[in-house]
């Protein structure tokens, strides 16, 4: 368990692409006079060049990943339920996201009460919404997050696949608290739990908490499904 309320260490603000240029499409430039056939020619190589540019547009983002959820403002709107249940009730009091080109994300942080001699609790909801490059290469290469802390701030940790969520999940779990990311197409999940106190103060049940963690996971996705 970890005994210090706050620890060093935070996760890397999410990625923000720059907007991806398209390609300037190719100019036919007229010097003089031209014969019939030349304008033909012209007129030919002209749209071969416009038609390869789209084809170069398209295969750049051939890989861009289905995305079947909705973007949301306020996160904090999708409660922690079963969370809440198997450790303290906990309220979303901190919401944050953002909208560009090719990444949209959602963040909120929930906060349990604190009580003396009683373990106190946070927990982080991220969705990264991943509309032009496919997360599925660094999925699960570390943690991703938005002013995270804590247990769960550096990587590394027990790693067990959770199936039947998304098309992969993964559960990470380590002294002090556990991390649930889920990759759907191009959309991106992760709910994360902590948990410190004294070091006499009883740990929870980590399998229930992981248990809910699962539970609040399927229910935010379809929240958000389109």
């Amino acid at each position: 368990m970890i005994s210090e309320p706050e620890l060093e260490g935070e996760w890397d603000a999410g990625p923000q692409a720059a907007p991806a240029q398209e390609p300037d499409a190719p100019r036919e430039r007229v010097r003089g006079p031209r014969t019939a056939w030349l304008w033909g020619l012209g007129g030919a190589v002209a749209a071969s060049a416009v038609w390869a540019g789209v084809l170069v547009a398209q295969d750049r983002f051939a890989d861009a990943p289905r995305i079947a959820y909705r973007h949301t403002e306020d996160l904090c709107k999708v409660p922690l339920t079963a969370v809440s249940a198997s450790t303290v009730q906990l309220s979303g009091g901190y919401a944050r996201h953002e909208e560009h080109p090719a990444l949209d994300w959602a963040y909120c942080a929930h906060n349990g009460p604190y009580t003396n001699d009683h373990l106190s609790y946070e927990a982080e909801v991220l969705v990264q919404l991943h509309k032009k490059a496919d997360p599925r290469a660094e999925f699960g290469a570390g943690p991703t997050g938005l002013g995270g802390r804590g247990a769960m701030a550096s990587s590394g940790g027990e790693v067990e696949q959770v199936p039947g969520l998304g098309e992969r999940a993964l559960l990470i779990s380590r002294v002090g608290g556990s991390r649930l990311e889920v990759l759907d197409g191009g959309a991106v999940f992760s709910i994360t739990v902590q948990w410190y106190g004294r070091p006499d103060t009883a740990d929870p049940d980590e399998d229930a908490v992981k248990a809910a963690m699962v539970e609040d996971m399927r229910n935010l996705m379809t929240a958000l499904r389109t």
